[in-house]
């Protein structure tokens, strides 16, 4: 093929309706055939439809690509958990119950954001918008285990907001990745994911020394009020006093 022919594919490419957008749907696209790791540069060019010169007027390399759809899925992402978490309404466990079954649902109906989020290998702090996007959706979860860490009974030691936000998301995301996501990668379950988010979120607030019972709440919309005293669990500190 000639220079000129391939100047003028180089054309069409760039005059692409929306190249960036042709391309961060290619590479979705691919990450869904492929995996994260299963695709180049250039096989993103390929799927748009433009030349393997055209992508780089948008972005720098494969890793940017990446990163912008990373960088949307934490959007998405995001937004669907804070819907789920809705400033705690009507109560924080009810709310909280919502935002693990909407993590395991995005896992489940965006495995190519999911993957390109986790599994792509691009660094989280690679561009400050893929940061912060990553940031604001670990807040929704950080908010609810302040919540969570709030309704500790009398005599048990609170524990820190941040450890058990990095705990039940350590939970939540092992589950995903494993049983809930909507690709190949998926294992069987004799259950559903959602339920075995559920005990084991349960087992672990009991190792806390949080009261886990599900007693309706009073009329006023409070909280649950605790378990008596002789009915708490042991913590990891010793049952309290």
């Amino acid at each position: 093929m000639s220079w000129r022919k391939e100047e003028r594919r180089a054309e069409r490419g760039y005059h692409h309706g929306n190249l960036k957008e042709a391309l961060l749907q290619a590479a979705l696209d691919l990450i869904a055939q492929k995996g994260a790791a299963g695709f180049t540069f250039a096989d993103a060019a390929r799927m748009a439809g433009v030349s393997p010169a055209a992508p780089y007027r948008h972005f720098r390399d494969r890793d940017e690509l990446l990163s912008s759809i990373a960088q949307r899925g934490f959007e998405q992402f995001e937004s669907q958990l804070s819907a789920a978490w809705d400033d705690g309404r009507p109560d924080t466990v009810t709310a909280f119950e919502r935002v693990g079954k909407a993590y395991l649902a995005f896992a489940r109906s965006e495995p190519a954001f999911y993957s390109a989020m986790f599994e792509s290998g691009v660094p989280a702090d690679s561009t400050a918008g893929l940061m912060a996007a990553g940031e604001r959706a670990f807040g929704v979860i950080r908010a609810a285990a302040e919540r969570l860490a709030a309704l500790a009974p009398p005599g048990v030691p609170r524990p820190p907001a941040m450890m058990m936000a990095l705990h039940i998301w350590s939970m939540a995301h092992g589950i995903a990745s494993l049983f809930a996501r909507g690709d190949a990668a998926r294992r069987k379950l004799p259950m559903s994911p959602e339920e075995l988010l559920e005990a084991e979120v349960l087992i672990y607030l009991r190792g806390l020394g949080f009261p886990t019972d599900r007693r309706p709440a009073p009329a006023s919309g409070a909280e649950p009020p605790p378990l008596p005293e002789d009915d708490r669990p042991a913590g990891p500190w010793g049952r309290p006093k």
